[in-house]
Protein backbone atom coordinates (compact mmCIF):
# COMPACT_ATOMS: atom_id res chain seq x y z
CA UNK A 1 0.00 0.00 0.00
CA UNK A 2 3.10 2.37 0.18
CA UNK A 3 3.67 4.79 -2.23
CA UNK A 4 7.38 5.97 -2.64
CA UNK A 5 7.12 7.90 -5.47
CA UNK A 6 8.10 11.69 -5.70
CA UNK A 7 7.01 14.34 -8.06
CA UNK A 8 7.95 14.43 -11.32
CA UNK A 9 10.28 18.02 -11.95
CA UNK A 10 9.28 19.66 -8.41
CA UNK A 11 12.16 19.66 -5.57
CA UNK A 12 10.40 18.54 -1.48
CA UNK A 13 11.73 22.12 -0.47
CA UNK A 14 9.28 24.04 -2.70
CA UNK A 15 6.08 22.08 -1.38
CA UNK A 16 3.46 23.83 1.11
CA UNK A 17 4.89 23.00 4.43
CA UNK A 18 2.40 20.62 5.67
CA UNK A 19 3.16 18.59 2.47
CA UNK A 20 7.04 18.62 3.83
CA UNK A 21 6.34 17.74 7.21
CA UNK A 22 4.11 14.74 6.04
CA UNK A 23 6.96 13.63 3.63
CA UNK A 24 9.36 13.97 6.63
CA UNK A 25 7.09 11.72 8.68
CA UNK A 26 7.34 9.08 5.79
CA UNK A 27 11.05 9.15 5.47
CA UNK A 28 11.89 8.87 9.32
CA UNK A 29 12.66 5.75 10.22
CA UNK A 30 13.09 6.00 13.67
CA UNK A 31 9.61 6.22 13.68
CA UNK A 32 9.52 2.33 12.72
CA UNK A 33 10.43 2.06 16.60
CA UNK A 34 7.20 3.21 17.54
CA UNK A 35 5.63 0.76 14.72
CA UNK A 36 7.04 -1.91 16.16
CA UNK A 37 5.08 -1.20 19.53
CA UNK A 38 1.78 -1.05 17.77
CA UNK A 39 2.36 -4.09 15.69
CA UNK A 40 1.56 -7.02 18.15
CA UNK A 41 -1.75 -5.62 18.70
CA UNK A 42 -2.25 -4.71 15.06
CA UNK A 43 -1.83 -8.80 14.39
CA UNK A 44 -3.53 -9.80 17.58
CA UNK A 45 -6.65 -7.97 15.82
CA UNK A 46 -5.89 -9.40 12.51
CA UNK A 47 -5.35 -12.78 13.27
CA UNK A 48 -8.66 -13.89 12.83
CA UNK A 49 -9.85 -13.86 9.43
CA UNK A 50 -13.20 -13.35 10.79
CA UNK A 51 -12.19 -10.79 12.68
CA UNK A 52 -10.21 -9.05 10.26
CA UNK A 53 -13.06 -9.20 7.86
CA UNK A 54 -15.17 -7.21 10.14
CA UNK A 55 -12.64 -4.71 11.63
CA UNK A 56 -11.63 -3.95 7.85
CA UNK A 57 -15.06 -3.39 6.49
CA UNK A 58 -15.05 -5.92 3.89
CA UNK A 59 -18.96 -6.70 4.54
CA UNK A 60 -18.87 -2.86 3.81
CA UNK A 61 -17.42 -2.86 0.87
CA UNK A 62 -14.40 -0.88 1.41
CA UNK A 63 -12.82 0.43 5.01
CA UNK A 64 -15.20 0.87 8.54
CA UNK A 65 -12.34 2.90 10.17
CA UNK A 66 -13.41 6.32 8.22
CA UNK A 67 -17.07 6.20 8.37
CA UNK A 68 -16.21 5.66 12.48
CA UNK A 69 -14.29 8.73 12.99
CA UNK A 70 -17.29 10.86 12.45
CA UNK A 71 -18.96 9.38 15.68
CA UNK A 72 -16.19 10.48 17.92
CA UNK A 73 -15.07 13.79 16.45
CA UNK A 74 -18.58 14.50 15.66
CA UNK A 75 -19.77 14.24 19.49
CA UNK A 76 -16.50 15.89 20.45
CA UNK A 77 -16.43 19.03 18.11
CA UNK A 78 -20.33 19.40 19.34
CA UNK A 79 -19.02 19.15 23.18
CA UNK A 80 -16.46 22.03 22.09
CA UNK A 81 -19.06 24.07 20.49
CA UNK A 82 -21.49 23.66 23.73
CA UNK A 83 -18.83 24.75 25.82
CA UNK A 84 -18.09 28.32 23.52
CA UNK A 85 -21.64 29.26 22.86
CA UNK A 86 -23.92 27.18 24.65
CA UNK A 87 -23.76 28.73 28.28
CA UNK A 88 -24.36 27.22 31.58
CA UNK A 89 -27.24 25.01 31.11
CA UNK A 90 -25.64 23.48 27.94
CA UNK A 91 -23.08 21.87 30.27
CA UNK A 92 -24.42 18.73 31.32
CA UNK A 93 -24.94 17.90 27.17
CA UNK A 94 -21.62 18.43 26.86
CA UNK A 95 -20.59 16.06 29.35
CA UNK A 96 -22.59 13.32 27.76
CA UNK A 97 -21.34 14.24 24.42
CA UNK A 98 -17.72 13.70 25.42
CA UNK A 99 -18.68 10.78 27.14
CA UNK A 100 -20.40 9.56 23.60
CA UNK A 101 -17.24 10.21 21.90
CA UNK A 102 -15.22 8.59 24.53
CA UNK A 103 -17.56 5.49 23.29
CA UNK A 104 -17.30 5.61 19.90
CA UNK A 105 -13.52 6.12 19.79
CA UNK A 106 -12.76 2.22 20.95
CA UNK A 107 -14.39 0.87 17.83
CA UNK A 108 -12.92 3.32 15.70
CA UNK A 109 -9.48 2.99 17.17
CA UNK A 110 -9.79 -1.34 16.89
CA UNK A 111 -10.91 -0.50 13.51
CA UNK A 112 -7.92 2.00 12.45
CA UNK A 113 -5.54 -0.20 14.15
CA UNK A 114 -6.60 -2.88 11.81
CA UNK A 115 -6.16 -0.95 9.01
CA UNK A 116 -2.97 0.35 9.93
CA UNK A 117 -1.87 -3.58 10.31
CA UNK A 118 -2.09 -3.69 6.37
CA UNK A 119 0.38 -0.55 5.91
CA UNK A 120 4.27 -0.29 5.24
CA UNK A 121 6.66 1.44 4.68
CA UNK A 122 6.26 5.32 4.82
CA UNK A 123 1.95 4.58 5.18
CA UNK A 124 3.00 2.86 8.32
CA UNK A 125 4.87 4.99 10.14
CA UNK A 126 2.40 8.54 9.08
CA UNK A 127 -0.68 6.00 10.54
CA UNK A 128 1.86 5.20 13.41
CA UNK A 129 1.80 8.67 14.38
CA UNK A 130 -1.87 9.14 13.53
CA UNK A 131 -2.58 7.16 15.97
CA UNK A 132 0.01 8.64 19.06
CA UNK A 133 -2.05 11.98 17.80
CA UNK A 134 -5.65 10.43 18.29
CA UNK A 135 -4.53 8.49 21.39
CA UNK A 136 -3.40 11.87 23.11
CA UNK A 137 -6.90 13.38 22.21
CA UNK A 138 -8.42 10.31 23.47
CA UNK A 139 -6.63 11.10 26.80
CA UNK A 140 -7.45 14.68 26.89
CA UNK A 141 -11.06 13.99 26.39
CA UNK A 142 -10.88 11.28 29.27
CA UNK A 143 -9.45 14.02 31.87
CA UNK A 144 -12.11 16.24 30.42
CA UNK A 145 -15.23 14.21 30.99
CA UNK A 146 -13.72 13.26 34.20
CA UNK A 147 -13.02 17.03 35.22
CA UNK A 148 -16.63 17.54 34.25
CA UNK A 149 -18.24 15.28 36.08
CA UNK A 150 -16.15 16.73 39.37
CA UNK A 151 -17.80 19.99 38.76
CA UNK A 152 -14.35 21.50 36.89
CA UNK A 153 -16.27 22.44 33.82
CA UNK A 154 -13.69 24.97 32.54
CA UNK A 155 -10.73 22.71 33.14
CA UNK A 156 -13.13 20.32 30.93
CA UNK A 157 -13.69 22.72 28.50
CA UNK A 158 -9.90 23.48 28.13
CA UNK A 159 -8.92 19.90 27.93
CA UNK A 160 -11.46 19.36 25.76
CA UNK A 161 -9.58 22.37 22.99
CA UNK A 162 -6.14 20.76 23.71
CA UNK A 163 -7.68 17.73 22.74
CA UNK A 164 -9.42 18.89 19.39
CA UNK A 165 -6.10 19.80 18.74
CA UNK A 166 -4.67 16.88 19.03
CA UNK A 167 -7.55 15.52 17.07
CA UNK A 168 -7.00 17.76 14.13
CA UNK A 169 -3.21 17.05 13.99
CA UNK A 170 -4.68 13.26 13.79
CA UNK A 171 -7.29 13.65 11.45
CA UNK A 172 -4.77 15.86 9.01
CA UNK A 173 -2.62 12.60 9.04
CA UNK A 174 -5.46 10.04 8.30
CA UNK A 175 -6.86 12.51 5.51
CA UNK A 176 -2.94 12.20 4.17
CA UNK A 177 -3.16 8.59 3.84
CA UNK A 178 -6.63 8.06 2.53
CA UNK A 179 -6.81 10.74 0.60
CA UNK A 180 -3.27 11.11 -1.10
CA UNK A 181 -1.98 7.56 -0.31
CA UNK A 182 -5.23 5.75 -0.98
CA UNK A 183 -4.25 3.40 2.13
CA UNK A 184 -7.98 1.72 2.95
CA UNK A 185 -9.45 -1.66 2.74
CA UNK A 186 -11.82 -1.90 -0.18
CA UNK A 187 -13.68 -4.97 -2.47
CA UNK A 188 -11.24 -6.46 -5.12
CA UNK A 189 -14.35 -5.46 -7.34
CA UNK A 190 -13.39 -1.87 -6.99
CA UNK A 191 -9.92 -2.05 -8.27
CA UNK A 192 -11.16 -4.30 -11.09
CA UNK A 193 -13.19 -1.45 -12.02
CA UNK A 194 -10.71 1.75 -11.47
CA UNK A 195 -8.41 -0.39 -13.93
CA UNK A 196 -11.19 -0.58 -16.61
CA UNK A 197 -12.07 2.92 -16.42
Amino acid sequence: MDTETRAPNRSLKDAPLLVRATRRLEDNTAIDQLSALLAPAAGALLASKRRADLLHGSWLGHALHPLLTDLPIGSWTSAMLLDVAGGRQSRPAAQRLVGAGLLAALPTMATGLAEWGDTTGGDRRVGAVHAVANSAALGLYAGSFLARRRGQHLRGALLALIGGGALAAGGYLGGHLVSARKVSSRDPFYAATDAAC
